[in-house]
């Protein structure tokens, strides 16, 4: 298959399309964002989200560039994204009395009432993964809360690793869909 006809192919839904473009573009996306954020798990989410966001918007791509600029043009900017959310979480506070500089921190750490709430997401969440198919539960629950790379999730269900990245973003995209319905 040609990218082109993968393209058009996938502008209509078609998984094998998404599939191949998934395979002939990932080591290129992920190469990119490993030499930006010189983190393998870092750059395996940013070009998991990367893909994401592309088969969302395949609609919108401009075939006069070229597919591979398209798509490492979205995982910059979803880096430089990141990169800001960082930047604006960081919170301090100069203050100077009299001849002494000293420096306020904010407390960042989770109040009891803020624990009751993110225990209670929590339940929710977990009810919303209750409702994917199972073997959507299961990548989920070896990728988020056994915390293992693809590749560990890939030798554990005995599956190429291509297929788990997909299954996970399929997933996430099933689980957002319930989560936003709700």
């Amino acid at each position: 298959m040609e990218v082109k006809d993968a393209i058009v192919k996938a502008k209509k839904n078609d998984q094998v399309a998404f599939n191949f473009l998934l395979d002939r573009f990932w080591n290129t996306v992920f190469g990119f964002q490993l030499k930006r954020t010189e983190n393998e798990n870092d750059a395996e989410d940013i070009t998991i989200q990367t893909f994401s966001k592309a088969f969302d918007k395949i609609h919108t791509y401009n075939e006069d560039y070229e597919f591979k600029t398209w798509l490492v043009t979205i995982s910059k900017n979803i880096h430089i994204d990141l990169v800001r959310k960082q930047k604006s979480t960081i919170s301090s506070q100069s203050n100077t009395d009299k001849d002494n500089e000293y420096y306020c921190i904010i407390d960042k750490s989770p109040s009891p009432e803020d624990k009751l709430i993110t225990e209670q997401n929590l339940a929710k969440l977990l009810r919303d993964i209750k409702k994917l198919k199972p073997h959507y539960q299961e990548v989920i629950n070896l990728r988020y809360f056994q915390e293992l790379s693809y590749k560990e999730i890939s030798e554990q269900l005995d599956e190429p690793i291509n297929n788990v990245k997909v299954k996970l973003l399929r997933a996430k995209k099933l689980l957002a869909a319930i989560i936003k319905k709700e």
